[in-house]
């Protein structure tokens, strides 16, 4: 099963339970019980347990997925407009769009102060003797103003 499904179910289970300890709690205020208030605690975390459940599943986005791309780290992102991922120099030519569109597709704008983002993949090349040189492989401008499936 799927998170965001789980966490759909999950949701009315955690209200309901939240519910039923709200009315153990007004029970045992009106009983005057010693654990009337660990009750407040645990009846308001499971109501606010069901509610970020919920908002969660709501606002989840699977990651894009492309085939024929290969896992490429992060290694700089200056939350602007410049995205740099290295590629392991063992990984084809043939990875180096896929892997740019994954990048790309899964980045989001929320933050950037840029609404375009240049994703450059890197590996180092070790030809010179014993010194290692950044090498840009690929390079793909994402622009947040089109949506990801029409670039």
């Amino acid at each position: 099963m799927a998170l965001d499904q789980l966490l759909l179910n999950a949701a009315p289970w955690l209200a309901w339970s939240g519910l039923a300890l709200l009315g153990l709690t007004a029970i045992a205020f009106i009983a005057k019980w010693g654990v009337r208030f660990r009750l407040v605690g645990v009846s308001s975390f499971t109501l606010l347990l069901s509610v970020s459940c919920w908002a969660f599943a709501v606002s989840y986005t699977p990651p894009v997925v492309i085939e024929g791309a290969t896992r490429a780290p992060v290694v700089f992102d200056n939350g602007s407009d410049l995205l740099v991922a290295h590629l392991p120099s063992s990984a084809g030519d043939e990875t180096i769009q896929p892997t740019l569109q994954q990048l790309a597709g899964n980045l989001r704008a929320s933050g950037r102060s840029s609404s375009t983002v240049t994703v450059r993949l890197r590996s180092f090349d070790n030809s010179v003797d014993g010194l290692s040189r950044p090498l840009v492989r690929g390079e793909l401008v994402r622009d947040f103003r089109v949506p990801f499936n029409e670039e």
